[in-house]
C-alpha cells in the first residue's frame, strides 16, 4: 500500500483553533487541520511552513509537535505529523479550502472530520486538558 506522509499545523490564538473545511477531492466539505505533502529533502516543519503559506497566505510559527498520526485509508496509508502553531504574519486568504473558522476545543466534536483528522482531535482534547496554555 502507498504511504503518503504529510505534515499538519494545529494552528492557535488565544483560546481557539483554526479550522479549515477541504474545498477538493474525496473528503470536500469535510473539516481538517490545514498542511500537506512534504517534498523531498524538507524538514517536518519547513514543510508545514510552506504548506501553510500556499494555503492560507499567512506565516507561522512552529511551536511543539503535538502527535504523529498513522492512518490507513482504503488506498493509502497517512502519515501525519501535527505541530502546535500560531500566526506570526500574514493575512489569511483561503486558497485550497472552502471556510475556515475559529473554534473552541468544546466545539472540536461538532465538526463533521475527515477520518485522520478525528484522531488528532482526540490527541489535541488530551494536549489541552495537560497545557491549557493561550498563544
Amino acid at each position: 500500500m502507498k504511504t503518503i506522509e504529510v505534515v499538519a499545523a494545529i494552528i492557535k490564538h488565544e483560546n481557539k483553533i483554526l479550522v479549515t473545511r477541504r474545498g477538493y477531492g474525496e473528503f470536500i466539505d469535510m473539516w481538517e487541520f490545514p498542511g500537506g505533502k512534504m517534498e523531498l529533502g524538507e524538514t517536518k516543519k519547513e514543510a508545514l511552513v510552506r504548506e501553510i503559506k500556499e494555503e492560507l497566505e499567512v506565516d507561522i510559527d512552529v511551536c511543539d509537535h503535538l502527535t504523529t498520526i498513522d492512518y490507513d485509508y482504503p488506498n493509502f496509508h497517512l502519515t501525519m505529523h501535527c505541530f502546535i502553531s500560531h500566526i506570526c504574519g500574514g493575512k489569511l486568504h483561503l486558497n485550497a479550502h472552502n471556510d475556515a473558522k475559529w473554534v473552541t476545543i468544546g466545539e472540536l466534536d461538532n465538526l463533521n472530520w475527515v477520518p485522520a483528522d478525528i484522531l488528532v482531535v482526540e490527541k489535541l482534547k488530551a494536549y489541552e486538558s495537560k497545557y491549557p496554555v493561550k498563544i
